[in-house]
């Protein structure tokens, strides 16, 4: 095999130091082939040159190797943490690879606590948006000024637990924007979901309290803050402030339903993350479920590349080393690669055993010690097999759903965070909008479901009283027809009305603005709108998403199986729009047949009065005069096809 391989190349390798280190091979073209690290570099890299590894995948690789860098450090750990920073950043063929995933989750209290302290009331007397904080849904870098919770799994975790502070505590969710310009509350306050501060319905130390409250919940101070509302209820029964009573009563009742559906574990365990490993069929699963201020907040799975190949490779990387099985190799690569520039809980339970240097690099880079625990009992045991069967679950849906339309969905709630309980319930509504030179516009919405386009679910919208040409104003009146009825029903809690879990608008900023503006004015949540903005050229496989709850754009890559199938739906309400713009336009057009039935009007002169006058209509509304401006139209022709028409 050495003869393989340049005489510079094999020198460098005789010239390695037996110092702890990270090496990196290259191809003839510079791509990067893999990443190791090693106790001592010298020993390590000879390895893969010292004997002929065949047709192996071991072999394949160390054919290609035409160059190698390695760079020194003082300890194993700073190895491993270099290591996985730059298989992160360079994404090298033979080593397991986990996503870069976006930055997780965050529930934010806007403020720092002591903002509604120092507020002043306006001239007029209305409220100011800083005085009661808000809660919302945050993807981002965390600044002082505000107070965040988390990370969350998934957005869906976030938004379950503003759901349930809305419940609990009332607290408002609006922007300032919004709140700034309100002259009555809004839906929120009807449903009991608000407390009404935006025109002055709580004081500004009531809402300081629940927002308090609201905050130990989130740190899993629940028993504390329990006999805390319990001792304010007593103490307003005492002063015979019994509405007052009855308010923290209510509360309590609303706060030990939401801990008995939610199995809020009260033990001393509040943040832990735990994961599992399961490998089968040459692909591999980890499992994360989360843990935070007690509540166990659900659970991501995260499914790596080239397991096969980067675990071929370990068998020859130092023969004093026992072989690690693939679940171990596959684990601690997540975990060294998922913690970098994250918080890292101080508590780890683990389904393998981890090496003790990755802990203790996690644990350097964190500034504290972090505890990795593999065989844990009572909650915590629970807490393991659940994650545990969890990852078997979705390894197994993931090799089923291998190359089908099931997995494109599973793409695109992976990459948008909607994580749906049941993936075949995920439904998805896309509208566009079409016309033929601002007449004829109609909207279309088309529906997907089950993994596939419902046709029978399929809508037209004729949209009229618009300026001819304003798609934006189309867009609201399609979104507003669609939803308004919608919103009313999920207000009242009749029927089983449910709102789609994405709405994908076939535009870019203009037409989300526009979408925001109607969700907004019927209080319905702004995260499920996503548009579709072309790209570069306009070509197909450069879209980008724009979200209308202010998130960045995402360009998901032109390979994408989650942009496939949003261009797949995006592409079918396109061509249902058009097809509904046609019929309407050829319906309209077979009012020529009365034209044509006019004495003296054959095929020809049709078409030139339609040409003229833009279809039946602008003949239609032409005066004699006008007519005869077309050619071969006599003054008494022009006169029979009018009196003929009016």
């Amino acid at each position: 095999m050495t003869a393989a391989h340049n005489d510079i190349l094999l020198a460098q390798v005789a010239a390695l130091p037996a110092l702890p280190g990270v090496y990196r091979y290259f191809d003839a073209q510079g791509n990067v082939l893999y990443v190791g690290k090693a106790k001592q570099l010298k020993k390590r890299v000879s390895s893969y040159f010292q004997k002929d590894h065949g047709g192996t995948r071991i072999g394949h690789m160390v054919s290609k190797i035409a160059r190698l860098e390695t760079t020194v450090v003082r300890s194993e750990a700073e190895a491993l943490l270099l290591e996985n920073n730059l298989i992160k950043s360079l994404s090298p063929r033979f080593n397991i690879l986990f996503r870069d995933d976006k930055t997780y989750p965050y529930l934010k209290l806007t403020g720092n606590g002591t903002l509604f302290l120092k507020a002043v009331p306006s001239a007029s007397g209305a409220p100011e948006p800083q005085t009661f904080p808000r809660v919302a849904y945050y993807r981002g870098s965390v600044e002082k000024k505000h107070r965040y919770f988390g990370p969350f799994p998934s957005a869906w975790a976030v938004k379950e637990s503003i759901q349930l502070l809305q419940k609990v505590f009332r607290l408002r969710t609006c922007e300032d924007t919004v709140f700034a310009n309100r002259t009555r509350p809004c839906l929120l306050f009807q449903i009991k979901r608000c407390s009404g501060p935006c025109v002055n319905l709580i004081t500004p130390e009531a809402y300081a309290d629940d927002v308090q409250h609201a905050e130990r919940f989130l740190k899993g101070e629940t028993q504390g803050l329990l006999q805390e509302m319990e001792a304010r209820m007593m103490a307003h029964a005492d002063r015979l402030a019994f509405e007052q009573a009855a308010e923290v009563r209510n509360q309590m009742t609303a706060l030990s339903r939401v801990l008995h559906q939610q199995s809020v574990d009260t033990g001393t365990d509040t943040d832990v993350d735990i994961l599992a490993v399961r490998v089968h069929g040459g692909r591999a699963c980890v499992n994360l479920a989360m843990v935070r201020g007690g509540r166990h907040l659900g659970d991501r799975a995260y499914f790596p590349a080239h397991v096969e190949d980067a675990h071929a490779l370990q068998g020859i990387e130092d023969d004093e080393e026992p072989p690690v099985a693939v679940e171990i190799q596959v684990l601690e690569a997540f975990m060294a690669q998922h913690y970098i520039g994250i918080p890292v809980p101080a508590a780890l339970i683990t389904s393998v055993a981890v090496d003790k240097v990755l802990v203790a690099a996690l644990s350097q880079q964190a500034g504290y010690k972090i505890a990795a625990v593999h065989n844990p009992r009572e909650q915590r045991r629970v807490w393991l097999e659940m994650s545990e069967k969890n990852a078997d679950i979705k390894l197994a849906r993931l090799l089923a759903e291998e190359g089908s339309q099931q997995a494109r969905t599973r793409a695109l709630a992976d990459a948008l965070d909607l994580a749906p309980d049941d993936l075949d319930a995920l439904h998805i509504e896309c509208f566009d909008i079409s016309h033929t030179a601002g007449e004829n516009t109609q909207a279309s919405c088309v529906v997907f479901r089950q993994h596939k386009m419902q046709s029978s679910e399929y809508r037209r919208y004729n949209i009229e009283g618009i300026t001819p040409g304003d798609d934006y104003a189309a867009m609201r009146q399609v979104l507003m027809r669609r939803y308004g009825k919608l919103a009313e029903a999920l207000r009242s809690g009749e029927g089983t009305a449910r709102l789609p879990d994405l709405v994908l608008i076939d535009g870019g900023k203009g037409q989300v603005s526009m979408a925001r503006e109607v969700f907004s004015d019927l209080g319905l949540d702004l995260s499920r709108i996503v548009g579709v903005e072309k790209g570069e050229g306009r070509k197909v496989g450069l879209e980008e998403l724009v979200f209308a709850d202010g998130r960045e754009k995402v360009y998901l890559g032109k390979d994408s199986a989650a942009l496939m199938l949003v261009a797949q739906i995006r592409d079918e309400a396109h061509r249902f729009a058009i097809t509904g713009m046609r019929a309407q336009r050829a319906k309209v057009r077979m009012g020529g047949s009365k034209i044509e039935e006019i004495p003296g009007i054959g095929p020809r002169k049709r078409a030139k009065l339609l040409q003229r006058f833009g279809g039946v209509r602008g003949v239609e509304s032409a005066s004699v005069e006008d007519l005869l401006g077309v050619e071969g139209i006599s003054r008494e022709l022009a006169e029979t096809i009018y009196n003929a028409l009016h």
